[in-house]
């Protein structure tokens, strides 16, 4: 008998979006899967949504809220299965996305090895999801991938890992403490305590960019904090592994490209991130704003700028989440797209 994989997806103020990341998860074309959902306290329409399904078999769960990484641990203490898929409550898997990995996982005969796939990003039309070639897209051991990672500023989608029991168990929980990048940091974890990552070809995510994503550090004080907790750990994590000229490069690189998440808003944090580049042997250079907010410096001073910097993207990405909601409704509302495993899929 083929082994039983979860489907994990927490939920929250997701009542918009649920209903198609449920029908991806239930569409799977590997023949033995569990749907467990768990509502952490959403004041929408969420809990319905997700109650909906029950008669399909969708296993439902309500709590008070408690926040992503806490709903997370309960949903594994739920589940059954042999391997997990975690699978946010706005994403997509494309149909064969498990199937190809299960296949991948069983010939391998290893229950230490990781499985991830490709990802792309799409507002509402999944047909428009754009997917671009990433340094993680190859087999790679733990310490490498965290390299490229640090190098390249680059992540996979929490959707793209498949993972057996064992090796979650093995990483221990999902750090409550940290409000944002808490999947970097996790699955940081799950790297040391795997043998390495099998790129899957074919397999596929959708990641919708939601308005208010976890992983967006913005200005508020709890997340910067959090952000750099995380970081800390990250490069701990790299340096158990490897500390050697590159991996102390790697992470001097990492805390340039995040040091804009801090300037100028929260200076301490800016002379934590400079103290640790000085330990690994690296120099911190100030962000400076680009040409399209530096001319506002002058009139709303280095914070005028960094929330400048913030809110006009934000009102951009509103206005084209209107655009594409309008494009997807005259469209029908398609989920999925039926040759997405399919098609453009193998060269990634």
């Amino acid at each position: 008998m083929e082994p039983l994989v979860s489907i994990l997806i927490p939920a929250y103020n997701a009542g918009e979006w649920l209903a198609a990341t449920i029908e991806s998860a239930l569409a799977q074309s590997w023949p033995r899967t569990e749907v467990v959902v768990v509502d952490d306290g959403s004041k929408d329409d969420t809990l319905a949504v997700a109650r909906s399904f029950e008669p399909r078999g969708v296993r439902v769960f309500t709590q008070a809220n408690r926040g992503a990484a806490a709903t997370r641990n309960r949903l594994f203490e739920l589940s059954r299965g042999e391997f997990i898929q975690w699978l946010d409550a706005d994403d997509l898997l494309s149909p064969d996305k498990i199937a190809r990995q299960m296949r991948a996982a069983l010939a391998a005969g290893d229950r230490r090895m990781l499985l991830s796939c490709a990802w792309g990003r799409f507002l509402y039309r999944a047909a428009a999801a754009k997917f671009a070639p990433n340094p993680l897209y190859e087999d790679l051991t733990p310490a490498e991938w965290l390299l490229r990672k640090l190098e390249h500023d680059t992540y996979l989608q929490t959707a793209c890992w498949l993972v057996s029991r064992e090796l979650t168990e093995s990483a221990g929980p999902w750090n409550t403490a940290l409000l944002g990048d808490d999947d970097g940091e996790y699955f940081a974890r799950v790297l040391l305590a795997s043998r390495g990552v099998q790129f899957i070809a074919g397999a596929k995510v959708y990641y919708r960019a939601a308005p208010a994503s976890l992983s967006h550090v913005g200005l508020s004080d709890r997340k910067m904090e959090a952000q750099w907790r995380s970081m800390e750990l990250t490069i701990g994590y790299l340096r158990s592994l490897d500390d050697g000229p590159r991996a102390r490069a790697a992470c001097v690189t990492y805390l340039q490209n995040w040091l804009v998440s801090f300037f100028p808003c929260r200076m301490d944090l800016v002379a934590k991130a400079q103290a640790a580049a000085a330990g690994l042997g690296g120099v911190l250079k100030l962000p400076q704003p680009c040409w399209k907010y530096a001319w506002l410096r002058p009139f709303l001073g280095p914070k005028g700028v960094r929330r400048a910097q913030v809110a006009l993207p934000a009102a951009k990405h509103a206005l084209r989440r209107r655009i594409d909601r309008a494009l997807w409704r005259l469209a029908g509302c398609p989920g999925v797209p039926r040759e997405s495993s399919r098609l453009g899929a193998e060269a990634l």
